[in-house]
């Protein structure tokens, strides 16, 4: 599972807006902006979550697991 600060730094790292986010995943604005604020894991429905995880990492973001330094995000190094 993601978190919603860790779509948030994505969309900064794409400077993707929520509305372009939103389009790609195919999901609501609003339905983003729950996720974005979610404290830990991104709440909302899982294939919500899945879309907005998947529109990301086919734009060049790879997820870095809480791993004892927190989770985070970071472009591919392929790109």
């Amino acid at each position: 599972m993601i978190f919603g600060k860790q779509i948030s730094a994505a969309r900064a790292l794409l400077r993707l807006s929520q509305a372009e986010l939103a389009a790609k995943a195919n999901i609501s604005i609003p339905t983003l902006k729950r996720m974005e604020g979610s404290e830990a894991e991104a709440t909302g429905l899982a294939n919500n979550v899945l879309a907005v995880q998947s529109a990301l990492e086919s734009a060049g973001v790879e997820f870095i697991p809480e791993n004892g330094g927190g989770p985070g995000v970071r472009l591919k190094k392929d790109l």
